[in-house]
């Protein structure tokens, strides 16, 4: 049984305007990044590479991709584990230096999942299930800097 996966995206540059790439300041880096049968994203760069803040960036997909996975495994491990989440929340940020040659990497992203589940004996365990979510989130596990977290956990009020 193949247990590889494929994932295909077309990202078409839409910033073209009027003469291409002539100069650095005359092209907008506006994009459609689109997959089949999926609304397109319109993205851009970060503001501070001349890009439209109205728009998606790779930087902030990145993190976005990071949360979202793990929040999907964690969600799965406390299905199995019997602790009902019945909310969660992650305000989740990511660090990029730049490098003097112009390029830059992540040095870390912090996961802030607030969780709230429905009963107080289940707050231990919903705390440690993050840390086996990290260990099987496959963006984290193909990323080479550190996807901290700093869980909250929250007993459901009702």
């Amino acid at each position: 049984m193949n247990k590889n996966h494929q994932y295909k995206v077309t990202i078409e540059w839409t910033g073209n305007t009027g003469s291409g790439t002539s100069n650095y300041r005359e092209y907008e880096r506006s994009h459609n990044i689109r997959i089949e049968n999926k609304p397109d994203i319109s993205a851009s760069s970060d503001p501070a590479f001349r890009g439209d803040r109205t728009k998606h960036n790779p930087e902030e997909l990145l993190v976005a991709s990071l949360s979202s996975c793990h929040m999907l495994w964690y969600l799965h491990l406390c299905s199995e584990a019997g602790v009902i989440v019945v909310s969660y929340e992650d305000p989740a940020t990511g660090i990029m230096a730049e490098t003097a040659d112009g390029g830059g990497r992540f040095t870390e992203v912090t996961l802030n999942p607030v969780v709230t589940v429905t009963k107080k004996e289940m707050i231990e365990k919903a705390a440690w299930l993050h840390k086996k979510a990290n260990e099987l989130c496959f963006i984290a596990n193909s990323v080479n800097f550190p996807v901290r977290h700093q869980p909250v956990i929250r007993v459901s009020e009702k």
